[in-house]
C-alpha cells in the first residue's frame, strides 16, 4: 500500500535542483526529466519523476531474465523502476556478447521504489509505501534546506576513441558488403569513446548534459557505483491502456544558429532519400514486431518521418501504435520488441550478429532501455542514446554513439554524424 500527499510548488525548478542535490547520497534511484517536452505529440505522463530506496529488488544475467521479471511482476504488484541492457538479445536468439565491457552493468535490474516524487506542471505527488510514510514530511524538510548553489564539476577525463576513422571506413565498408550480398538491408553501427582513471562528479556531468541537450527522456540513474547519464531524445515503448505506442528515431541532421539555415536544415532533413529511408525501413520492423502481441488488425502508423527539433540537432521521429488484450503480458510485449529496431537494423537478427563481430565493445546498457512498470499493468521506456555510462570504482568513463548504416550511406557522412553525436557527451564531461 502507498500514502501520497499533493503539494504545489512555487519554484518547482528550484526545489528540482535540491531534491537532486539530496539523492546523492542514496545508493539506488532513477530520476526521468521529460524538460517539460509534454504535448509534442511524444504521449508524456509527467514533467519528471524520481524513484529511490529499493523496498525489493531482482538483478540478472540474460539467462532467464524474461521470465524471473514476469515472476517479479506478479509478486510485487507496484510500481517498479529499472532497465533492459542490450544483451538480453542472447535471450532472445542464439546470439552472444564476447566483446570488452568496461562498465559492468547487470544485464537487468528492476527494484521497487519506498518513496515516489512526481511532477507535472507546479504540482508534486509524493507516493511512499506505508512503512515509511512517517518519512515524509521530514524528507520534505531536508529537501527544503538543502544548499545547492551552483555545483562545480572538477571532472579529470581525457577522453579517446575506440576507433579512428580509417578503421571506422574498413568497417563501414564491410557492412555494405554484407548488405550488397543481400545479408542485411540497414545496420545501426555504433563506436566507442572512453576515459580510463577517470574522476567526475556525475550530478554536475548529468545537468551538463541536460543543459545541452534538453531532451524529453533524460535519465539519471544509480545502481550502487554505476551511473547512466542519459540525454535520451527516444522513446523505446510506452504502453498506456491498451494501446502501445513505439517511437523510433532514425534521420538525423545538424542544427545552425542563424534561422534561415536551421530552417533549411531542417527542411533538407524531412526530403533526404537516405534518411526518410532509414527511418521508414525501421518502422516497418517495428510494425512486425509489434503485431506478434497485437489484436489483429490494430497495428498502425500515426506518424510518418515527422520532423521533431532538439537543441543539438533535428531528427526524424516515427510513432508506429498497436492495441493489445488485456490479458497479454507486459514483459511479453517488451520482450517482442527487444531490442529496439533503430539500435540494431532488419533483418534484426542477423544485424545483431554482425554488430558483434565488428564492434569492439560490448553495449551493456547503451542501446538498452530504462523506464518503470506501474501498478496497472502500463509502462514506459526510453532507449539509451546519447549516453554517459561510469563505473565509479573502476574510474571508467564510456559513450557509445552509431548511425545507420544503408546501402546509400557514404562513410564520411556516416562518421561525421557519429562525431555530431558525440559532441554533447564530450561537452559535459570536459566542462566546456
Amino acid at each position: 500500500m502507498r500514502t501520497e500527499k499533493h503539494i504545489f510548488l512555487s519554484e518547482p525548478e528550484n526545489f528540482r535542483e535540491k531534491l537532486l542535490s539530496w539523492v546523492q547520497h542514496k545508493d539506488i534511484y532513477v530520476w526521468l526529466d521529460s524538460n517539460e517536452d509534454l504535448g509534442k505529440g511524444l504521449y508524456g505522463s509527467y514533467g519528471s519523476v524520481l524513484a529511490l530506496d529499493a523496498e525489493s529488488e531482482l538483478t540478472s544475467s540474460y539467462k532467464n531474465a524474461f521470465k524471473k521479471l514476469k515472476d517479479y511482476r506478479n509478486f510485487v504488484k507496484d510500481y517498479v523502476f529499472g532497465y533492459f541492457g542490450y544483451d538480453l538479445k542472447n535471450e532472445i536468439e542464439n546470439l552472444k556478447s564476447n566483446n570488452f565491457d568496461g562498465i559492468g552493468f547487470e544485464d537487468l535490474y528492476f527494484f521497487q521504489p519506498k518513496k515516489l516524487f512526481f511532477f507535472k506542471e507546479e504540482g508534486l505527488t509524493l507516493s511512499y509505501l506505508s512503512s515509511c510514510k512517517k518519512e515524509m514530511d521530514k524528507d520534505i524538510e531536508e529537501i527544503l534546506k538543502d544548499v545547492t548553489g551552483e555545483i562545480i564539476s572538477s571532472n579529470k577525463v581525457h577522453i579517446k576513441q575506440r576507433s579512428s576513422e580509417e578503421k571506422y571506413a574498413v568497417k563501414h565498408d564491410k557492412i555494405q558488403a554484407h548488405i550488397h550480398r543481400g545479408d542485411i538491408y540497414e545496420m545501426n553501427f555504433c563506436m566507442e569513446f572512453y576515459a580510463e582513471d577517470a574522476l567526475i562528479n556525475p550530478l554536475a556531468v548529468y545537468q551538463k548534459l541536460n543543459n545541452i541537450t534538453g531532451s524529453p527522456f533524460a535519465t539519471f540513474l544509480k545502481v550502487h557505483d554505476k551511473y547512466l547519464l542519459s540525454g535520451s531524445p527516444e522513446r523505446f515503448v510506452k504502453k498506456a491502456g491498451n494501446k502501445v505506442i513505439s517511437q523510433p528515431i532514425k534521420g538525423t541532421a545538424r542544427r545552425s544558429a542563424i534561422q534561415d539555415e536551421d530552417d533549411l536544415m531542417r527542411n533538407k532533413l524531412l526530403n533526404d532519400p537516405k534518411e526518410r529511408s532509414e527511418n521508414i525501413m525501421i518502422v516497418d520492423l517495428v510494425r512486425n514486431d509489434l503485431s506478434k502481441t497485437a489484436i489483429k488488425g490494430s497495428v498502425k502508423v500515426e506518424e510518418l518521418c515527422g520532423v521533431y527539433t532538439f537543441k543539438q540537432v533535428h531528427q526524424l521521429v516515427s510513432t508506429v501504435v498497436s492495441e493489445v488484450s488485456p490479458e497479454t503480458n507486459v514483459v511479453d510485449i517488451i520482450r517482442s520488441l527487444f531490442p529496439m529496431g533503430s539500435m540494431t537494423g532488419a533483418p534484426k537478427i542477423s544485424a545483431m550478429e554482425i554488430i558483434e563481430e565488428l564492434e569492439e565493445t560490448k553495449r551493456g546498457l547503451y542501446s538498452g532501455a530504462v523506464g518503470y512498470f506501474t501498478p496497472d499493468n502500463d509502462f514506459d521506456f526510453n532507449v539509451v542514446i546519447r549516453s554517459i555510462l561510469y563505473n565509479a570504482t573502476e574510474r571508467y568513463v564510456s559513450f557509445s554513439v552509431g548511425g545507420a548504416i544503408t546501402a546509400l550511406s557514404k562513410k564520411e557522412n556516416e562518421y561525421r554524424e557519429c562525431q555530431l553525436k558525440a559532441a554533447a557527451m564530450t561537452m559535459a564531461l570536459q566542462n566546456k
